[in-house]
């Protein structure tokens, strides 16, 4: 079985999404699945406004469609709505082929954020997007009933996974600053809500790992935090160990693979008591609260080792048979070689432009 995955995000970003395609892609190799990514790695492509770290792809429609036609996957998944995302929904739609999609990021939040776009407007665009599909996948049972508050179809539960051998508790400490640790990593951008973090008065020391476009503000702003910029592989296992409480304040996350590493690590979560934190935190684990500091605090009267249990429920071989499940399920459904209505419609997103870009044989 073979898998077209559509996305826009894929490295050198280092985020959520691009870890959990990789993470899937790899364990559905070891079930014999073959998942292939249509990347922006093979068009040109622009910096992103406002956030210079992503890049978007320029594809022309014909190079989507010969890529496709090329690959001949028997199922294809678009993972974005970015300018791939689109014109790979576009392309599927004109020939009749059943697709599935998977909803990672609050993009109308997150557009909100940089812009006076109302969340309706944005909502109204994005729930088309995905409801032209035969399946849309989101990661948790919160999640699933606000996008189906929001008049989204067809939705499916598609969980995370941890790289449990990768983070675990180490006696090693990496950080020589005083205790306690309260840790975040992930970017450092606007969306992330870290101000809330930094802002809390807590004992010991704060410490952010990550990079963003608001990494340079931040460090004038909060002199006393300490910044470890983006961290990696082993140097970040060592950097989740060294720390004693993971403080999580964003409150547009859809799942967090971090709280995952977090608590395989043995940190007890602080977060807010929002989408994401809720369906992976339980009172054993973490504590959620709208007082984010007294959440830090009670987390260290948790036992670390209940915090690395609870992670161990989480594979990323059971969420690669969970994705190729609602795939086949999804389509299978579907009826192939009818084309749906494009509720979009050509011309209804900046994106639909005649772009001459390059792809590479």
């Amino acid at each position: 079985m073979k898998i077209l995955i559509a996305t826009d995000a894929w490295r050198p970003q280092v985020n959520g999404v691009v870890r959990s395609l990789e993470h899937t892609a790899a364990a559905a190799a070891r079930q014999g699945v073959e998942i292939s990514f249509l990347a922006p790695d093979r068009f040109w492509s622009v910096p992103m406004p406002s956030y210079p770290e992503i890049r978007l792809a320029l594809p022309p429609f014909g190079a989507i469609e010969r890529h496709i036609e090329a690959e001949k996957p028997d199922y294809v998944h678009i993972a974005t709505e970015g300018p791939i995302g689109l014109i790979t929904r576009r392309a599927c739609l004109r020939k009749g082929r059943p697709f599935t999609t998977s909803y990672h990021t609050r993009f109308p939040e997150y557009l909100a954020a940089r812009a006076p776009v109302p969340l309706d407007w944005s909502y109204r665009w994005i729930r088309r997007f995905h409801n032209a599909g035969a399946g849309t996948m989101v990661s948790t049972p919160a999640f699933e009933r606000e996008l189906a508050g929001r008049g989204f179809k067809r939705l499916m539960r598609w969980s995370r996974g941890v790289d449990a051998e990768l983070f675990r508790p180490r006696p090693e400490r990496v950080f020589e600053l005083p205790g306690p640790i309260f840790l975040y990593v992930g970017r450092v951008a606007v969306e992330k809500n870290i101000e809330a973090f930094l802002d809390l008065d807590l004992p010991g020391s704060k410490v952010v790992v990550g990079s963003g476009p608001a990494l340079d503000m931040l460090r004038l702003r909060y002199p006393a935090v300490h910044f470890a910029g983006m961290l990696a592989g082993e140097e970040l296992a060592k950097a989740y160990a060294s720390a004693d409480v993971f403080v999580f304040p964003s409150l547009t996350d859809t799942f967090g693979i971090v709280l995952l590493e977090a608590m395989a690590s043995g940190l007890p979560v602080a977060a807010f008591p929002v989408t994401g934190p809720i369906d992976v935190i339980s009172p054993k684990v973490g504590a959620l609260d709208n007082d984010l500091a007294r959440a830090a605090l009670a987390c260290l009267e948790l036992d670390p080792a209940d915090a690395r249990a609870e992670a161990l429920k989480y594979s990323w071989d059971a969420c690669a048979r969970q994705f190729v499940a609602n795939v086949v399920e999804a389509c299978g459904r579907a009826k192939p070689g009818v084309a749906q209505a494009d509720p979009v419609g050509k011309g209804a997103s900046p994106f639909n432009l005649p772009w001459r870009g390059r792809v590479d044989a």
